[in-house]
C-alpha cells in the first residue's frame, strides 16, 4: 500500500518540504480476455457535481475525474492500489455520495496454496483519495482455501442507511454474503444457501433498506430479498430465466421499493424487463453484456433510459416512460465501436450524461442537449 500517499486530485499530495508528486498513470481494463464488461455503473456525480469513472486496471483502479462540473478532466490515474486484484470490480454509491468498490484479492500462501478473499474500498469525496482497500475474508478458512479459487465475482450494493452489502457466489454454487452494520463495523459471513448460481450474480438497493440479490441458476434465477435494513435475506423460490452472465441488473421504478430488473437472454442476445409477479417483457435490443439504467425526467414525463452495446458494438440508447415496457421500446444507436459496459447517470446540470470506453480503454461521454425535446446528445467528448 506504499502507493497510497500517490492518489490524490490532479496536483497530488506534498511531501515532506512541499514538493508535491504527480498522480500515478493508470492502464484500464475495461473487458476481459472474451469481451465481457469488468466493471458496470461506473460513471458517478459526486456531491460536488463533478462527474467520476472508475474501471479495474492494473495494480489498482483507474479514475477519471472533472476538475469541475462540465470542466476538464483527469485521468486516468491509479487509485486503491493492491497487489493481486482481479479483472473484475463492482461499483455502487450511497445517497451520501460515498463511492464503494469491491473486488476479489489473490495472494499466495506460504505453503503454496492461494488465498483468495474479498476486498472493498471507498471513496469520499469526488477526486480525492481513496481509502485502502479493507479485507472483508473468505466464508473459507485458509486449510479450505482451494474452495474459495471457486468463489465468483462480488458484487456490491449500498441500502438507503448507507451500509455496504457485498455478495459473492460462493463454491458450491450458492450465495455468501457480509454487510455493514449500522455503527459501521461489518457483520460475519452469511450462508444463503442455493446451488448451481453463475459466477456473476447482482445486488440491487431500494429504498427503507430494501435490497434483492438475483444469482442465476441452472433452473433459473435464485431470488433473495431483505425487506428492510432490520431484516435477514429471505431466498423465493426461483424465476424463469436464461440471462446472460453477467447481465442481470435492477433500480427502483416505483414507491415502496419497486424494482424493474432487466436481463439479457443468453439465447437470443434481447433485453427483458420484469418486477413483482409480472412475466417478463422483451424490449428488443439485441447486442452483448449488460444495460445501464437510469430513472430521469425528460420533458416533464418520469422516464426510463436504457443503454448497451448493440450487435455491431456501437452505444444505444432507448427512452420510454417508467414501467411502461408493453408500449414499445425503440432503440436508437450512436456513436463509434465501443468495449466493456456503457454507463448512465446526471451531471451536475441534470443532463443525462452517457459513458463508454472504447477498444483500447479510453473514456468518452455525450451529453444531453438542452435546447432540443425529448432526449437528444451533444458530439461525444474523448477524455
Amino acid at each position: 500500500m506504499a502507493l497510497r500517499s500517490r492518489q490524490t486530485s490532479k496536483q497530488g499530495p506534498a511531501r515532506p518540504g512541499g514538493i508535491r508528486t504527480a498522480p500515478t498513470p493508470a492502464t484500464p481494463v475495461v473487458a476481459a480476455e472474451d469481451g465481457s464488461a469488468t466493471v458496470t455503473d461506473w460513471l458517478r456525480l459526486g456531491k460536488d457535481g463533478r462527474l467520476s469513472a472508475y474501471a479495474p486496471a492494473e495494480g489498482g483502479v483507474a479514475r477519471w475525474t472533472e476538475s469541475a462540473p462540465d470542466g476538464t478532466w483527469t485521468g486516468p490515474e491509479l487509485v486503491a492500489p493492491g497487489v493481486g486484484l482481479q479483472s473484475h470490480l463492482s461499483i455502487a454509491q450511497g445517497a451520501d455520495g460515498y463511492v464503494h468498490m469491491a473486488a476479489l484479492r489473490h495472494t499466495p500462501m506460504q505453503d503454496g496454496g492461494t488465498w483468495t478473499e474479498l476486498v472493498h474500498a471507498i471513496q469520499y469525496q469526488s477526486g480525492r483519495p481513496v481509502k485502502s482497500w479493507a479485507a472483508l475474508g473468505s466464508p473459507y478458512s485458509r486449510k479450505d482455501w482451494q474452495d474459495g479459487l471457486r468463489m465468483g465475482h462480488p458484487s456490491v450494493g449500498v441500502d438507503s442507511a448507507g451500509n455496504a452489502q457485498v455478495v459473492v457466489r460462493n463454491a458450491f454454487g450458492g450465495v455468501s454474503a457480509r454487510g455493514q452494520e449500522p455503527s459501521g463495523k461489518w457483520a460475519g459471513w452469511a450462508d444463503l444457501n442455493g446451488n448451481g448460481a453463475d459466477r456473476s450474480i447482482s445486488i440491487v438497493a431500494a429504498e427503507a433498506g430494501r435490497m434483492v440479490i438475483h444469482a442465476p441458476c441452472d433452473s433459473g434465477i435464485h431470488v433473495y430479498v431483505r425487506s428492510s435494513g432490520d431484516d435477514e435475506f429471505a431466498w423465493l423460490d426461483p424465476i424463469a430465466g436464461t440471462p446472460a452472465t453477467g447481465t442481470v441488473n435492477g433500480i427502483q421504478t416505483g414507491e415502496g421499493g419497486r424494482i424493474t430488473f432487466f436481463l439479457r437472454d443468453a439465447k437470443s442476445g434481447e433485453l427483458r424487463a420484469w418486477r413483482d409477479e409480472e412475466p417478463a417483457e422483451a424490449i428488443g435490443g439485441r447486442g452483448a453484456g449488460p444495460v445501464a439504467l437510469l430513472r430521469h425526467e425528460i420533458d416533464g414525463v418520469d422516464c426510463m433510459v436504457l443503454a448497451q452495446r448493440d450487435t455491431e458494438g456501437r452505444p444505444a440508447i432507448a427512452v420510454y416512460p417508467t414501467e411502461q415496457e408493453a408500449a414499445g421500446v425503440t432503440w436508437t444507436p450512436t456513436g463509434e465501436a465501443s468495449a466493456g459496459a456503457p454507463a448512465l447517470t446526471v451531471d451536475a446540470e441534470g443532463r443525462v450524461v452517457l459513458g463508454v470506453f472504447t477498444p483500447e480503454g479510453r473514456l468518452r461521454i455525450a451529453r444531453q442537449r438542452t435546447d432540443a425535446p425529448g432526449l437528444a446528445f451533444a458530439a461525444w467528448q474523448q477524455i
